[in-house]
């Protein structure tokens, strides 16, 4: 044999050695991934028949069993979706898209382990209309050498998640409509628990969590009957659900608009079918137009019986333990394009918005001049929509004789211009992954060492529902009393009293919405 076959043979050793195929036989048929660097990877898994056809706007339908080996090798395409401006800091590259999206991807390290392994199931985050299982930053290698079985999920996304309809709610047998993506979570979170232990997963040891609208979701999911028993501990990043919620009239009604700007009007299944023919990209075009209303979950009497605030306040939400938090400057790379034009400007919005309770706001955010007025505008964005709804979270389970975590995140990555983002909405999420190669800079040393902790956390948790272990700085659960929480920053350390005044002032703003009903 000559020695350039010699070599060329060592060289296909070496590569099928790096890169060879792995087989599971899942309930609906076997699926092929690849097993590269100690890590089995099988992405593009169908969860749920396509949402195409007759099934838009409907409940996920189960698979089309297969018989053949289906190679899952590739991630599936996103849900269809409008990309954000070439100009945000979540903009990438477009990625394949259609409406036949219900796939999930899985990392494991072990398919036949001696023991079954924790599972995390992560939930992407884009406001409910954006995102995909399938981006860099979600990569599940480091969760699955770490000892984790890692899922990542597509949902369907702005109407077609969300759409109510008073049609849509008449042909279900549970009067329900609008809250689709949800009842995708629900049944991947099914999927995991029929097929996760052949990928060396344990279905009594799943995580679910998620940054953002993905924390939203884990807060829906964590509130929703339709998901007991199917996850044990709960993750929220910057997000929850504690708002007030549409009811099913106002969601409906807002499909009702969607329809007429669609030119579709009048009563009957006749309203459906039209509706149903509508190509996906003038559903997507009409939803992000702003047709389609608020594109959030509704009080649709099944999925979510109450809101999820009364849920929770009525102790009947799903009882897992729960890690909660937020990040130190979330307005910045969210609404930093509407900084206040000045002082007085802005003055004048807070009394326009808020009334009565202007003056509480602005002792509690003072503004003198037109850089108050900025940090004013950012720190009340970041505590309204971000850090209460985090706090609230933490206290609702603990008042239900829950274990809960509270964390702030305040490490500020040194990607371009931050000394403006500060620590950004999603900043967090490459550390929680330990994938800070992602980043625009391509990570530091210091962004390493802080990934190994905060997913060290993260992993302690998903094994045992406590974040703690041996060489971690000591995290305390939440207390209301004493109200501590882990400060993620350059140092890890406890802290208490999270912007307390801040929060109590919003305690009171949530508390007069509610009673107002709005």
């Amino acid at each position: 044999m000559s020695s350039l076959k010699v070599v060329t043979g060592f060289l296909c050793l070496g590569l099928a050695a790096l890169a060879t195929a792995a087989d599971v036989a899942t309930d609906a048929g076997p699926v092929r991934g690849m097993s590269e660097d100690g890590v089995h990877v099988f992405k593009g898994i169908p969860y749920a028949a396509p949402p195409v056809g007759e099934n838009r706007w409907r409940p996920p339908q189960p698979v089309e069993p297969w018989t053949d080996v289906r190679e899952c090798t590739a991630f599936g395409p996103a849900c269809p979706q409008a990309p954000y401006d070439t100009g945000s800091l979540y903009y990438r590259d477009p990625e394949p898209m259609s409406e036949d999206c219900l796939y999930l991807n899985v990392w494991s390290s072990d398919l036949e382990p001696e023991e079954p392994m924790p599972v995390m199931v992560w939930i992407h985050g884009g406001a409910l209309t954006r995102g995909s299982g399938a981006v860099d930053a979600y990569d599940g290698a480091n969760f699955a050498k770490k000892g984790v079985v890692l899922v990542t999920i597509n949902y369907r996304l702005n109407a077609f998640g969300f759409m109510a309809h008073p049609e849509l709610s008449a042909e279900s047998d549970e009067g329900a409509s609008g809250n689709y993506g949800v009842l995708d979570q629900v049944a991947a979170l099914e999927w995991v628990q029929r097929n996760i232990a052949k990928f060396g997963g344990d279905p009594d040891r799943v995580t679910i969590f998620g940054e953002s609208a993905g924390s939203w979701s884990v807060c829906y999911l964590q509130a929703t009957p339709l998901a007991k028993g199917l996850f044990h501990r709960a993750i929220g990043q910057s997000g929850g659900a504690f708002s007030r919620l549409a009811t099913k009239k106002e969601a409906e009604s807002g499909g009702v608009e969607f329809a007429k700007a669609a030119g579709i009007e009048g009563e009957g299944a006749g309203v459906l079918a039209e509706l149903r023919t509508l190509s996906a990209d003038k559903v997507t075009e009409l939803a992000f137009g702003g047709s389609a209303g608020g594109l959030r979950p509704n009080i649709d009497g099944w999925t979510l019986p109450k809101s999820v605030y009364d849920i929770f306040a009525a102790g009947e939400h799903n009882k897992v333990p729960v890690i909660v938090g937020s990040n130190a400057d979330e307005g910045t790379s969210l609404a930093g394009h509407r900084l206040p034009e000045s002082a007085e400007k802005y003055v004048a919005e807070l009394k326009e918005t808020y009334g009565f309770a202007a003056n509480m706001f602005l002792k509690v955010y003072p503004v003198e001049t037109d850089e108050d007025a900025n940090k004013a505008f950012l720190s009340s964005f970041r505590d309204m929509a971000f850090s209460w709804q985090m706090r609230e979270w933490a206290r609702m389970v603990t008042a239900a004789d829950g274990d809960a975590y509270l964390y702030h995140f305040s490490y500020v990555p040194k990607i371009q211009n931050h000394e403006f983002y500060g620590a950004y909405h999603a900043a967090e999420i490459v550390y929680a992954f330990g994938n800070t190669h992602t980043m625009s800079h391509g990570g530091t040393d210091a962004d390493r060492a802080l990934a190994e902790q905060v997913q060290e956390y993260w992993i302690n948790f998903a094994k045992t529902g406590d974040p703690n272990g041996e060489g971690l700085p000591a995290w305390p659960k939440y207390n209301p009393e004493t109200q501590p929480h882990l400060e993620i920053g350059d140092k890890i350390e406890a802290g208490t009293d999270l912007y307390k005044t801040e929060l109590d002032f919003w305690d009171q703003v949530m508390a007069f919405q509610r009673s107002q009903g709005s």
